[in-house]
């Protein structure tokens, strides 16, 4: 298990790099962010040359990049072009908001998925499992910045029950979750049901059922149990992308977190909140799935992390 943690660690240092590098230099072909600064009027030579200078704009990018990667080992990603203040703080004050509405979608999908998928899978062929497939292709299709509209006039606009925007208090968060957890657990009961269906036909299960047990232990104990497999996966999975990727949610409810923030730096070319919104939801992301992959042995005593049997 050591081992496999400091392998893991190693190559989480080699992903981080490449990133860095990627995003480092791709950002950067964007234009002159100090072009944009200047609202009005035509700005001197000299003017734009004094902003450059103190923005540390003037030394050559791989001067730049070393200055970054130094900063990077302690998670200094200097300051905000537009601001002037630490990105670390600016990242961690929108990151709770982020980590809360990531979480809040995973918790409606398996509250959705899993008793959608289960019964999907023990009722196969009859109208119970018809209705799952169903509502697990209408998950699908829906586009989450439609859904999260609809959800907000009918809730937030005509019956006034709950806020559509900010993060304020619980209340808040209940939309955005919906939304993003209504579109995951359509991908999520599919996957919940074919899981289950291929551990239903296997011989122990038979045997369990022919040792008179329950069938609902049969169901939940067993078969359930060995099916979370490649759910705990697809969960980890798509905890890490929902970390990154729920922009579009955050700009429909104006939910302020890490997505948002990085969208608005990309549009007034903000290099150092940009490069340290991407870093830390890529460490997160990496995180993400070594816990999954360390869940692994937890749920199945027979399989050991980095996937050796012995």
């Amino acid at each position: 298990m050591a081992q496999y943690i400091v392998r893991r660690l190693l190559h989480t240092i080699l992903v981080v790099f490449a990133i860095s590098l990627i995003i480092f230099f791709s950002i950067r072909l964007t234009g002159d962010p100090v072009a944009t600064m200047f609202s009005a009027g035509e700005p001197t030579k000299e003017a734009i040359e004094e902003v450059r200078k103190n923005l540390g704009l003037d030394e050559p990018l791989i001067v730049q990049y070393g200055i970054f990667l130094k900063g990077l080992v302690t998670l200094d990603f200097g300051e905000s072009f537009r601001t002037g203040l630490p990105v670390s703080d600016m990242i961690a004050e929108k990151m709770g908001a982020t980590i809360a509405l990531a979480i809040g979608g995973i918790v409606v999908a398996i509250l959705i998925a899993f008793p959608v998928g289960i019964i999907s899978a023990v009722k196969r062929g009859t109208i119970f499992d018809f209705s799952g497939r169903v509502f697990s292709l209408l998950g699908i299709s829906f586009p989450n910045f439609w859904l999260g509209i609809m959800l907000m006039i009918i809730f937030a606009v005509n019956l006034k029950w709950l806020p559509s925007s900010g993060f304020d208090s619980f209340k808040h968060l209940i939309l955005p979750s919906i939304t993003l957890g209504m579109i995951l657990s359509g991908i999520l009961a599919r996957l919940v049901r074919s899981s289950m269906l291929e551990i239903l036909n296997q011989q122990y299960i038979s045997t369990a059922r022919s040792k008179g047990i329950a069938e609902w232990m049969v169901i939940i104990r067993h078969a359930f149990r060995n099916a979370l497999i490649p759910t705990i996966t697809f969960l980890g999975i798509q905890f890490g992308s929902l970390l990154g990727g729920t922009v579009i949610i955050e700009q429909v409810f104006s939910w302020p977190g890490v997505g948002r923030l990085i969208i608005d730096a990309i549009n007034q070319r903000d290099y150092p909140v940009i490069q340290g919104g991407v870093i830390v939801l890529a460490l997160l992301m990496v995180f993400v799935n070594l816990v999954v992959d360390l869940s692994y042995s937890v749920i199945d005593p027979r399989i050991k992390a980095g996937g050796s049997g012995k």
